[in-house]
């Protein structure tokens, strides 16, 4: 791990707690200069609140913080004149224009009027919102506001973008959009710490990530990483008719690495899927349906919490 000097968000044993309850319990991790990190993990996992304490928001209860190598808890003014905050839930100003909602959020920064009107023009059109800068904000779709939202948080131009999931409640086309600008600040070096429950959005733009549950952190690594070390190649998911699932589940475990029984299907781990598919049926058993797909980060919380992401 890096130093506190080092890396942008140092952690060591860091928690959360409100009364009773500990939300986030003795983590630790580092943020490196350039990188996408991630928080992936289901809801009530602890990101939220991690994230919040990064941005200054909420108080650590223990343990060590330190962003920029500052410490929140005396710097919180300079820690924050150099983030770029993405909340889950967009808080933009629906009695300004989309224009005027960045232009406003660059008086929070004292950046200069000219300076400002000349950055919302490049950021509008670097979220594909230009034609939309005279436009109110609450006739514009989930994304374009999810949009305008990121485009806010660029305003002055941060050393580390906190994203707190960026695309939640977005349909498809939406979301890819918001991955692709992502993915352009990404490779302009910009430093990108998100949270997430969609294994897909984490795979897509983390370099590196932890997967979180209930507080603690469970595993981190690269997605590609946490795949080889946790799961096999290859999943083989099969339907089976609750008669066949009973008769022929013991055999079905002697023939896979790991199997997951889920109740509505099973699911196989392997090298070769298409060869483990060849076996069951060589055995015998009668398969509704069958699927050979590869195995994802889902398959890794799978396997490391007994449970779906979306549980």
């Amino acid at each position: 791990m890096l130093s506190a000097g080092d890396a942008l968000v140092h952690a060591r044993a860091l928690r959360k707690t409100f009364g009773s309850f500990t939300a986030v319990d003795g983590i630790e991790f580092d943020v490196r200069p350039g990188e996408a990190f991630g928080f992936l993990g289901p809801n009530g996992a602890g990101k939220t609140s991690t994230m919040k304490m990064i941005a200054c928001a909420s108080p650590t209860t223990s343990g060590e913080l330190r962003i920029f190598g500052l410490d929140p808890r005396t710097d919180a003014s300079a820690i924050k004149a150099r983030l770029g905050v993405v909340p889950q839930a967009d808080n933009l100003d629906a009695e300004l224009t989309v224009r005027e909602n960045l232009l406003m959020y660059a008086r929070y920064f004292d950046i200069p009027a000219q300076t400002a009107r000349q950055r919302a023009e490049e950021l509008l059109a670097f979220v594909q919102l230009a034609e939309r800068g005279d436009s109110q904000v609450e006739p514009l779709s989930g994304g374009m506001k999810r949009r305008l939202t990121i485009a806010r948080a660029l305003v002055n131009e941060p050393d580390l973008i906190l994203l707190d999931e960026p695309t939640t409640g977005l349909d498809p086309q939406a979301r890819h959009l918001i991955w692709e600008r992502l993915y352009r600040l990404k490779r302009r070096g910009t430093t990108l710490l998100l949270t997430t429950h969609y294994m897909d959005e984490a795979e897509q733009l983390c370099d590196r990530l932890v997967v979180m549950d209930a507080g603690r952190i469970v595993a981190q690594g690269s997605p590609r990483e946490l795949i080889e070390r946790y799961v096999t190649r290859e999943v083989l998911e099969l339907r089976l008719s609750e008669d066949a699932r009973r008769v022929h589940v013991e055999a079905l475990k002697g023939l896979a690495e790991h199997v997951e029984d889920l109740h509505e299907r099973l699911q196989l781990y392997a090298s070769d899927g298409e060869q483990l598919l060849e076996r069951v049926h060589a055995l015998g058993v009668p398969v509704e349906r069958a699927l050979v797909r590869r195995a994802t980060l889902e398959d890794v919380f799978l396997r490391l919490t007994g449970r779906t992401l979306v549980d």
